[in-house]
């Protein structure tokens, strides 16, 4: 079918366009996993790709067994309508206890499988007190991923996925709220991982935005900078083979000269099976040939800490 870009006039005229998508899902972690295993097939990286989808599959238990955790009460939801703000701000939930049993229940789950460089940062994660523990989400979350230890970040950011995810599956409908500006995920406040282009129903052609904390995807205009905003000269990079047409790629990144950042996008109709954080993981190459061209990469994968520039 035609990849065909809607105008903005057509997308603000549309009253169907659910601003929404995956709002709450309990599968998934268990999806993902499934995708994990999917992509290490003959993957460079196959081993890397199949202890990922392990650390999905505790996700999932981890997710299915964890008792109610106190999340905001119900004036503070009011309000965070009222005001059009995320009612799960990860700011604020990240320096409370609560999303630590989440993390827990993580590494409960997880098995090392007689791996010392993973059962070393296991331990080092275990071991590690709420304070520390604390300290080091927030400085994940922030994006400052040189004040804490590389080995540790995808067994953390996995644990607060958990926690974020649980949260947003105990939100009442109707929570939700658009934003005026809509580069942060509508539910928590975080940055996206990557855009996924829909290809079935009200959402054909359009771009959704998915969390790289809790997986909210939310509607967000094409051609536009999900970073800066700016819809002037944006390029798309791919890593096509010379006998394909660029525009086919299942994968492709939109690149932005105004702030030199970029974003990678997922096109549904070429691979209906991506998932955002399991595709971008899967898609490291691409992000070595956008950073060879002189582009900085906005979007954080959790279970991924980068290296050093």
């Amino acid at each position: 079918m035609p990849d065909r870009i809607l105008e903005r006039g057509e997308i603000e005229a549309s009253a169907n366009i659910p601003p929404f998508l995956n709002p709450s899902n309990p599968a998934l972690f268990q999806r993902r996993a499934e995708r994990f295993r999917a992509l290490a097939q003959n993957h460079p990286l196959s081993g890397y790709l199949l202890l990922m989808a392990q650390l999905c599959d505790a996700q999932h238990a981890a997710l299915a067994n964890l008792p109610a955790l106190p999340g905001p009460d119900q004036r503070a939801l009011e309000l965070s309508r009222e005001h059009r703000m995320p009612p799960l701000a990860f700011e604020a939930l990240v320096r409370g206890d609560d999303w630590l049993q989440a993390l827990d229940k993580v590494l409960e789950q997880f098995n090392a499988q007689g791996n010392p460089a993973v059962t070393a940062a296991l331990q080092q994660l275990a071991q590690a007190d709420s304070g520390q523990r604390k300290a080091w989400a927030v400085n994940l979350l922030s994006g400052q991923f040189d004040l804490l230890p590389a080995a540790v970040v995808p067994f953390l950011g996995a644990g607060l996925q958990v926690a974020f995810s649980h949260w947003l599956l105990a939100l009442p409908e109707g929570t939700l709220s658009e934003r005026e500006s809509c580069t942060q995920c509508p539910a928590c406040g975080s940055p996206p991982v990557a855009g996924m282009i829909r290809h079935r129903g009200k959402q054909i052609g359009l771009r959704y935005l998915s969390c790289s904390l809790c997986s909210c995807e939310w509607h967000y205009v094409r051609v536009k900078c999900s970073h800066c905003e700016e819809s002037k000269e944006l390029a798309y990079l791919s890593r096509q083979l010379d006998d394909a047409k660029p525009e086919a790629a299942p994968i492709r990144a939109e690149v932005c000269p105004n702030c030199q950042g970029y974003l990678k996008h997922f096109y549904l109709e070429y691979d209906s099976e991506a998932d955002a954080l399991a595709d971008d993981l899967a898609s490291l190459d691409l992000d070595m040939m956008v950073a060879d061209a002189g582009y900085m990469r906005r979007a954080p994968n959790l279970l991924l800490a980068p290296g050093a520039e």
